[in-house]
């Protein structure tokens, strides 16, 4: 007999999905660009003072293809730019326009909001534990041989 009981990945997953999509709905109906999940992603690891794009891929944990036409969607919206980095003349930092940062405070703004409405439905107890399992250190994932 299978089990139903869902992985703790599959319900990060839902959890993840659950906010993108509060996120881009309230973004919509306030008239802001629209943009992918990915791209929130994107947004959410990107520096203030720009990021490589080898550096957002790896803390995306896509390949640099994705992260590459990530960013080229976020530049044609008018939400990145890129600049020369002053610590490599081979590399680009990304980094956010004026109305990207318009865009990203608004983001911070909204998912506060989504987490307020998360504490109000699962109990502020609840939330606050969630919020402490998440933010504690995990470390490394064991090795096989663990």
């Amino acid at each position: 007999m299978q089990s139903t009981r869902r992985t703790l990945p599959q319900l990060f997953s839902d959890a993840r999905r659950w906010f993108e999509e509060g996120l881009l709905s309230a973004m919509e109906a306030a008239g802001t660009t629209p943009v992918s999940p990915t791209q929130v992603q994107l947004f959410a690891v990107l520096d203030e003072d720009g990021t490589t794009a080898s550096e957002l891929a790896r803390r995306m944990g896509v390949t640099r293809q994705t992260a590459h036409q990530a960013v080229q969607g976020l530049i044609a919206a008018g939400l990145l730019e890129q600049a020369p980095d002053p610590a490599s003349a081979r590399q680009r930092l990304i980094r956010r326009t004026e109305e990207g940062e318009r865009a990203h405070h608004q983001a911070g703004v909204i998912l506060e909001r989504l987490e307020e409405e998360l504490a109000e439905r699962i109990g502020r107890e609840s939330f606050d534990a969630l919020r402490s399992a998440l933010e504690a250190a995990w470390g490394r994932p064991p090795s096989p041989s663990s």
